[in-house]
């Protein structure tokens, strides 16, 4: 939801996470995750997502619609990835 504010139990975490390109949001999910379960419990659950920077411009819209941004069908790649990794 755009304008969401996050609760953050690992502050440390979520600004390593922001500061590798994760946006907003998977860093904060990530980060109180790893404070109630345990960083190792969640470095064990899932895999590693490719960088938005590989992804192609129709995924990145497509993923631009699926988390509710606007304005993205005009914007260039660059763009699209900056919008998603900020939102």
């Amino acid at each position: 939801m755009p304008g969401r504010e996050f609760s953050l139990k690992d502050q440390e975490l979520y600004e390593k996470l922001r500061d590798e390109g994760d946006s907003k949001e998977k860093a904060a999910r990530i980060s109180n995750a790893a404070a109630a379960r345990g960083r190792k419990a969640v470095g064990r659950k899932g895999g590693e997502s490719g960088s938005y920077d590989d992804w192609t411009v129709p995924e990145l819209k497509k993923r631009a619609k699926e988390l509710g941004l606007s304005g993205y069908s005009k914007k260039k790649k660059s763009e699209l990835v900056k919008e998603l990794r900020n939102h």
